[in-house]
């Protein structure tokens, strides 16, 4: 078994989690045998002092069969 991880960035106007998940349901369609990911940055942008963007900056790791 190998495995292989690659970093991508992704948002949501919801929240980190759902930033997280759409990331991971883009990634399925390119990428298979995902099994896990790690969430190495997280950051908001805010306009008018209300959050208007949750941001993730992702390591994916598959296996590679």
């Amino acid at each position: 078994m190998f495995k292989q991880s690659y970093q991508t960035l992704s948002n949501s106007e919801k929240s980190w989690e759902d930033t997280t998940k759409k990331a991971i349901k883009h990634a399925s369609k390119s990428v298979k045998n995902i099994r896990s990911v790690y969430v190495q940055d997280q950051s908001a942008s805010v306009k008018d002092d209300e959050v208007v963007d949750f941001r993730v900056n992702l390591k994916i790791t598959f296996e590679v069969k």
